[in-house]
């Protein structure tokens, strides 16, 4: 036996039948409600104003640390790995050539060079 199953949004503000989704953002945070077409037309008028006098802002997902800085090293960082690496390799440390370096190898770099 056949079956189909049928889907209807339902208008968030008035419970009438909703038409879309729509998408918007507040104070960092991203909001979706589903609206008929003439809800999302006066949510749209309403905020028609402030989004003429703002900018968009740069919402990318990013992965890593969410810090938003750089995750690429910078020259220094990457001669002062390269000079870590050489130290723990002649301490006979176990080390990888590429990779995160562990803070315990670290550690004992600083201690040594202080």
């Amino acid at each position: 036996m056949a079956q189909q199953t049928t889907i209807t949004l339902i208008d968030d503000l008035d419970g009438s039948e909703a038409e879309e989704q729509v998408e918007f953002g507040v104070d960092g945070r991203t909001y979706a409600i589903d609206l008929s077409s003439a809800n999302a037309e006066r949510l749209r008028d309403f905020l028609a104003p402030f989004v003429a006098a703002a900018r968009r802002a740069n919402t990318g997902r990013r992965s890593g640390t969410g810090s938003g800085a750089p995750t690429g090293s910078s020259a220094a960082e990457r001669a002062a790995n390269r000079a870590v690496r050489e130290w723990a390799i002649a301490q006979g440390m176990q080390i990888s050539e590429r990779g995160r370096i562990p803070s315990s190898v670290v550690s004992a770099y600083r201690n040594a060079h202080q």
